[in-house]
């Protein structure tokens, strides 16, 4: 029945901002763009090689989203590269903090996680 995710909604508390960090900096495609009047919103798909999308909201006073410590819900999304220590260094040279390289002891691939903008959890996980 399920084939696969379609797209992983994110809402931002600061649109210009969170745009230029998933377009400008990770790369990632615009679909569409739409300002809707009625909520104050905006809404921007975002594509990834994969077809899989992120959809960007904003959203006037949205509350921040609970971290740490961990709560119960999503936990985090997690991006698929090639090469984890590459992406990792590239990121920290483009001023993105990210925690050190581990390896998953189950699966022996190496992963790490850094934030966006509203400190939303984000990983790199080695797609080979």
């Amino acid at each position: 029945m399920l084939k696969g995710i379609h797209h992983t909604a994110i809402i931002c508390s600061d649109y210009a901002r969170s745009k230029a960090f998933y377009v400008d900096l990770l790369g990632l495609e615009i679909v569409s763009e739409h300002y809707r009047d009625a909520r104050q919103s905006w809404k921007l798909d975002l594509a990834l090689p994969d077809g899989s999308q992120i959809e960007l909201f904003s959203f006037p006073d949205a509350p921040p989203r609970p971290s740490y410590p961990e709560a119960q819900g999503l936990r985090h999304l997690a991006f698929a590269v090639e090469s984890v220590e590459a992406a990792a260094l590239w990121l920290n040279e483009q001023g993105i903090a990210t925690e050190p390289v581990r390896i998953d002891e189950l699966t022996g691939k190496a992963f790490t996680f850094f934030s966006d903008p509203d400190g939303l959890p984000l990983e790199l996980y080695e797609s080979q």
